[in-house]
């Protein structure tokens, strides 16, 4: 058996693809329904059921599924062997940070270090003609969570993985982080109408739709805010909480900016634009 197949066995890679993607297809089909039985803004006529309804959801899958083969075949493959390797090459951690608590800790730093990521993603003009295609959607529902470009997933899987080589996160506590992530961003990116005392409570904590639909404002500062994408907290500490509120009337997408077909997507970052002097 050589190093690659004692790091990623083929039985430990399926079962945990199989466990993530069940998870996660249960957690989007509920919160699917539930914001379309009881929505928190109406949805504009042309995003009902009608055509541009359906084209919309149509980009939103497609995009999807292109990240799910780059799931199988780079990010989760990636993430373990970084893992693993760092495990057997760079086993600094301390006994104490272990355990539940070493979880709970892991858990924290890994938002902490998305925050950043996240931050980065829009401070960082390169980085940003990935992510702006997540910010392009016209409206946001629980799809809007799997709206990413490949490109942006790649770069992601790559800093994560240094990160994770790096400082000797274990394939437990990335796993369970890379699950709560998925489910996070599925529920503050829905359109599911929350009773305004539960959501107040639980922002004190995590990242609601109230908050992250703020983020997806189509106006400048407001979209350069509100990066939490677990915890709310670190917006508060770093001062990048935005103090808007959302409104059901919310402009949604890109500043000065319209959304685009599936094709215009996948190239528009590898497109030259104006503003970039190019």
């Amino acid at each position: 058996m050589d190093t690659a197949d004692q790091l990623i066995p083929d039985t430990l890679l399926s079962g945990l693809l199989v466990w993530k993607g069940g998870i996660i297809v249960l957690w989007l089909a509920f919160f699917f329904c539930a914001e379309r039985l009881w929505p928190a803004a109406p949805q504009p006529a042309l995003m009902a059921w009608e055509r541009q309804g359906k084209w919309r959801l149509g980009r939103n899958f497609g995009l999807w599924l292109m990240n799910s083969g780059l799931s199988v075949g780079l990010v989760l493959p990636l993430t373990i062997a970084c893992a693993a390797l760092s495990m057997e090459f760079f086993a600094w951690r301390p006994v104490w940070w272990a355990g539940g608590w070493g979880l709970v800790f892991d858990l924290l730093a890994l938002d902490f270090l998305i925050y950043w990521w996240h931050r980065i993603n829009h401070e960082w003009r390169f980085l940003w003609r990935f992510h702006e295609i997540h910010h392009l959607d016209a409206w946001l529902d629980s799809t809007s969570a799997l709206r990413f470009h490949f490109g942006e997933v790649a770069l992601s899987a790559l800093a994560r993985g240094g990160v994770i080589l790096l400082i000797g996160f274990p394939v437990d506590s990335v796993l369970v982080f890379e699950i709560l992530i998925l489910t996070a961003a599925i529920f503050h990116h829905s359109n599911l109408r929350l009773p305004g005392g539960l959501e107040r409570w639980l922002s004190l904590l995590i990242i609601t739709p109230s908050i992250h639909w703020v983020h997806h404002h189509a106006w400048r500062p407001d979209t350069d805010s509100n990066y939490g994408t677990m915890f709310s907290f670190w917006d508060r500490i770093f001062s990048t909480s935005s103090p808007s509120k959302r409104a059901m009337d919310l402009e949604i997408g890109v500043e000065n900016e319209a959304e685009k077909g599936l094709l215009r997507l996948v190239l528009r970052p590898f497109l030259p634009r104006r503003t970039d002097g190019e």
